[in-house]
C-alpha cells in the first residue's frame, strides 16, 4: 500500500498542471506527432502528402503540420494548432493541410477518437479500386477492422465542410475508411496507437494482396477468431511495446533527434 501511495502521489505531481489527452501533455502531442510522420514517411504510409491530427486537450481543436512541410522532416515546432472552424490558434506561420476538414469532422463526429491520419496508401487505393473487393482481416492485428473498411465514393480532395462530414458518416463507427481512387483515413484513440494501427493495416492489406494475386482464396478471420484473439489481446502493452521498437530504430538511424522526448 505504501508503495502504491507513493507511486500515485509521483503521478499526481507528474500531472498537474498539465493539460492532457489520455495522459499525454501538449508538447509531448506535438512531439507524437511529429515522431509518428517521419516513421510513417519511412515505411511509405506517408509520402509527399498525407497528415496526422491529434485531438487538443480540452479544446475543440486539434495538433496537425504545416500544408507545405516535407513529411520527412515534420518537426515539432512546426505542428499547428487549429480550432474546429479551421482557424489557426498557435504556431509557426503557416497554413493547415487543405483536407483539414477531414480531420476536424471525423474528431466531432467520434468523441471516442484522439488521432485521425489521411494517408494516400498505395494499398488503400488499389483496394478502393477494386470492385466487390473489400479488404479482409486475415493476419491477427487486424481485429481492429473486424467490423469492414468502408470505401467513401467521392475520390476528390476533401476540403469542404459538408464533404468531411459526409467522409465521417461513410467511417461511422468503424476505425478505417478507403477514399475511391484517392486514399484512406485511418482513426485511433492516441497517436502511438494510430501509428501502429497504419503499420498493421498496410502488413494485412498486402498479405491479403498476395494471396489474390496467387489465385488463392484468402481465408478471413472469423468471428471465434477474433474472439479469441481479443480475449486474450493486451492493447496498451502491444502499442506500448512497438512504440518504443520504432522510436529507438529511429533514434539510432538518425530519422528522429535523440533529445525528443516521444514517449
Amino acid at each position: 500500500m505504501e508503495s502504491r501511495g507513493l507511486f500515485l502521489g509521483i503521478l499526481a505531481r507528474e500531472l498537474k498542471g498539465m493539460d492532457t489527452v489520455v495522459g499525454y501533455s501538449d508538447v509531448q502531442l506535438r512531439t507524437q506527432l511529429a515522431t509518428t510522420t517521419r516513421i510513417l514517411h519511412e515505411h511509405g504510409i506517408l509520402d509527399y502528402s498525407g497528415h496526422i491530427s491529434a485531438r487538443a486537450p480540452g479544446r475543440d481543436a486539434l495538433f496537425v503540420q504545416q500544408r507545405t512541410d516535407p513529411r520527412s522532416g515534420v518537426a515539432p515546432e512546426g505542428i499547428l494548432l487549429v480550432d474546429f472552424n479551421g482557424n489557426v490558434l498557435e504556431g509557426a506561420p503557416g497554413k493547415p493541410p487543405s483536407e483539414t476538414e477531414i480531420h476536424i469532422q471525423i474528431l466531432k463526429a467520434r468523441p471516442d477518437v484522439n488521432s485521425v491520419i489521411h494517408s494516400h496508401l498505395e494499398m488503400a487505393v488499389l483496394f478502393s479500386m477494386m470492385k466487390n473487393t473489400p479488404i479482409q482481416p486475415i493476419r491477427v492485428r487486424a481485429t481492429r477492422w473486424k467490423t469492414g473498411v468502408p470505401v467513401h465514393q467521392d475520390p476528390s480532395h476533401i476540403k469542404a465542410t459538408d464533404q468531411g462530414v459526409s467522409l465521417a458518416k461513410t467511417l461511422a463507427n468503424h476505425n478505417a475508411a478507403l477514399i475511391r481512387g484517392h486514399g484512406m483515413v485511418l482513426v485511433a484513440e492516441s497517436v502511438p496507437a494510430l501509428m501502429i494501427d497504419c503499420i498493421h493495416f498496410d502488413e494485412n492489406a498486402k498479405a491479403y494482396l498476395a494471396i489474390l494475386n496467387s489465385g488463392r482464396e484468402a481465408v478471413p478471420l472469423t468471428e471465434q477468431d477474433v474472439y479469441a484473439i481479443e480475449g486474450r489481446e493486451l492493447r496498451e502493452h502491444h502499442i506500448g511495446k512497438l512504440w518504443k521498437y520504432y522510436v529507438q530504430n529511429g533514434r539510432e538511424s538518425g530519422l528522429l533527434p535523440k533529445d525528443w522526448k516521444a514517449a
